[in-house]
Protein backbone atom coordinates (compact mmCIF):
# COMPACT_ATOMS: atom_id res chain seq x y z
CA UNK A 1 0.00 0.00 0.00
CA UNK A 2 0.83 3.34 -0.85
CA UNK A 3 0.38 6.46 1.14
CA UNK A 4 -1.19 7.90 -1.90
CA UNK A 5 -3.65 5.33 -1.85
CA UNK A 6 -5.15 7.09 1.26
CA UNK A 7 -3.93 10.55 0.72
CA UNK A 8 -5.14 12.33 -1.91
CA UNK A 9 -3.66 15.76 -3.12
CA UNK A 10 -5.16 18.33 -1.16
CA UNK A 11 -4.75 16.50 1.96
CA UNK A 12 -0.89 16.84 2.30
CA UNK A 13 -0.03 20.64 4.05
CA UNK A 14 3.02 21.06 4.72
CA UNK A 15 4.29 24.49 6.46
CA UNK A 16 1.33 24.75 8.62
CA UNK A 17 1.64 26.24 12.20
CA UNK A 18 -0.58 24.83 14.80
CA UNK A 19 0.35 25.33 19.01
CA UNK A 20 -2.09 22.75 20.06
CA UNK A 21 -3.36 19.10 19.48
CA UNK A 22 -6.95 20.29 19.72
CA UNK A 23 -6.31 23.64 17.03
CA UNK A 24 -4.49 21.00 14.35
CA UNK A 25 -7.60 18.03 14.67
CA UNK A 26 -10.21 21.40 14.47
CA UNK A 27 -8.03 21.94 11.23
CA UNK A 28 -8.18 18.16 10.01
CA UNK A 29 -11.97 17.87 11.12
CA UNK A 30 -12.49 21.03 8.42
CA UNK A 31 -10.42 19.29 5.79
CA UNK A 32 -12.39 16.08 6.39
CA UNK A 33 -16.07 17.45 5.62
CA UNK A 34 -15.05 19.01 2.88
CA UNK A 35 -13.80 15.42 1.97
CA UNK A 36 -17.26 13.57 3.40
CA UNK A 37 -19.96 16.49 3.42
CA UNK A 38 -22.60 14.05 5.04
CA UNK A 39 -20.17 14.23 8.01
CA UNK A 40 -19.82 17.23 10.49
CA UNK A 41 -16.26 18.72 11.16
CA UNK A 42 -17.72 18.21 14.69
CA UNK A 43 -18.39 14.52 14.50
CA UNK A 44 -14.81 14.19 12.95
CA UNK A 45 -13.53 16.56 15.74
CA UNK A 46 -15.06 14.38 18.52
CA UNK A 47 -13.81 10.86 16.83
CA UNK A 48 -10.23 12.14 17.16
CA UNK A 49 -10.57 13.46 20.55
CA UNK A 50 -12.32 10.27 21.55
CA UNK A 51 -9.26 8.14 20.36
CA UNK A 52 -7.02 10.12 21.92
CA UNK A 53 -8.18 10.26 25.59
CA UNK A 54 -7.66 6.33 25.58
CA UNK A 55 -3.70 7.01 24.62
CA UNK A 56 -1.82 9.13 22.67
CA UNK A 57 -1.26 8.63 18.90
CA UNK A 58 1.59 10.11 19.15
CA UNK A 59 4.77 7.24 18.17
CA UNK A 60 7.85 9.37 18.97
CA UNK A 61 10.66 10.88 16.83
CA UNK A 62 8.33 13.51 16.10
CA UNK A 63 5.86 11.44 14.44
CA UNK A 64 2.12 10.92 15.40
CA UNK A 65 -0.64 8.85 13.47
CA UNK A 66 -3.68 10.51 14.92
CA UNK A 67 -7.14 8.48 13.97
CA UNK A 68 -10.60 7.83 14.42
CA UNK A 69 -13.36 5.43 13.41
CA UNK A 70 -16.37 7.41 11.96
CA UNK A 71 -19.81 5.99 11.56
CA UNK A 72 -21.56 6.81 7.95
CA UNK A 73 -18.15 7.41 6.68
CA UNK A 74 -17.97 5.40 3.48
CA UNK A 75 -14.30 5.29 2.40
CA UNK A 76 -11.07 5.97 4.80
CA UNK A 77 -9.63 9.55 4.40
CA UNK A 78 -6.01 10.00 5.23
CA UNK A 79 -4.34 13.46 5.78
CA UNK A 80 -0.54 14.13 5.73
CA UNK A 81 0.03 17.37 7.77
CA UNK A 82 4.22 18.79 8.65
CA UNK A 83 3.61 21.49 10.92
CA UNK A 84 6.30 24.70 10.98
CA UNK A 85 7.50 23.20 14.48
CA UNK A 86 7.12 20.43 17.04
CA UNK A 87 3.79 20.49 19.15
CA UNK A 88 3.36 19.08 22.48
CA UNK A 89 1.60 15.59 21.80
CA UNK A 90 2.12 13.46 24.53
CA UNK A 91 4.23 10.98 22.26
CA UNK A 92 5.40 8.09 24.19
CA UNK A 93 9.05 9.58 23.90
CA UNK A 94 7.82 12.57 25.85
CA UNK A 95 9.35 14.90 22.32
CA UNK A 96 7.03 17.52 20.82
CA UNK A 97 5.68 16.01 16.87
CA UNK A 98 5.75 18.00 13.82
CA UNK A 99 4.45 15.07 11.08
CA UNK A 100 0.96 13.91 10.93
CA UNK A 101 -0.58 10.87 9.41
CA UNK A 102 -4.12 11.12 9.85
CA UNK A 103 -6.85 8.72 9.38
CA UNK A 104 -10.34 8.51 9.23
CA UNK A 105 -11.95 4.66 9.05
CA UNK A 106 -15.34 3.48 8.44
CA UNK A 107 -16.78 2.13 11.67
CA UNK A 108 -17.43 -0.76 9.80
CA UNK A 109 -13.77 -1.43 8.39
CA UNK A 110 -11.65 -2.24 11.78
CA UNK A 111 -9.62 -5.07 10.23
CA UNK A 112 -8.47 -2.24 7.17
CA UNK A 113 -7.86 0.49 9.99
CA UNK A 114 -5.79 -1.89 11.73
CA UNK A 115 -3.51 -3.12 8.89
CA UNK A 116 -3.07 0.74 7.47
CA UNK A 117 -1.81 2.03 10.56
CA UNK A 118 0.97 -0.83 10.82
CA UNK A 119 1.67 -0.11 7.20
CA UNK A 120 1.84 3.31 8.06
CA UNK A 121 3.85 2.76 11.29
CA UNK A 122 6.33 0.99 9.36
CA UNK A 123 6.66 3.59 6.62
CA UNK A 124 7.04 6.08 9.16
CA UNK A 125 10.40 4.31 10.25
CA UNK A 126 12.48 5.42 7.66
CA UNK A 127 14.57 8.18 8.61
CA UNK A 128 15.60 9.30 4.99
CA UNK A 129 11.66 9.52 3.99
CA UNK A 130 10.78 11.38 7.39
CA UNK A 131 13.45 13.49 6.56
CA UNK A 132 12.35 14.40 3.44
CA UNK A 133 8.71 15.20 4.86
CA UNK A 134 9.75 17.60 7.15
CA UNK A 135 12.24 19.62 4.17
CA UNK A 136 9.37 19.72 1.67
CA UNK A 137 8.88 23.45 0.64
CA UNK A 138 5.24 23.13 -0.28
CA UNK A 139 2.16 21.06 -0.69
CA UNK A 140 2.88 19.57 -4.28
CA UNK A 141 6.15 18.99 -2.83
CA UNK A 142 5.20 17.37 0.06
CA UNK A 143 2.83 15.01 -2.49
CA UNK A 144 5.31 14.30 -4.72
CA UNK A 145 7.47 12.85 -1.57
CA UNK A 146 4.67 9.89 -0.57
CA UNK A 147 3.74 9.48 -4.61
CA UNK A 148 7.53 8.48 -5.30
CA UNK A 149 8.04 6.13 -2.12
CA UNK A 150 8.04 2.68 -2.59
CA UNK A 151 4.90 0.21 -1.81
Amino acid sequence: MKLTDIIAEDCAKTAVLFNSKKRLFEFISDLAHQQAPDITSQEFLEALLQREKLGSTGIGKGLAIPHGRIDGLQNTIGFLIVNQSPIPFDAIDDKDVDIFIVLLIPEQKCQQHLQTLATIADKLKDKQFCRQLRHAENNHQLYQIISSEAS
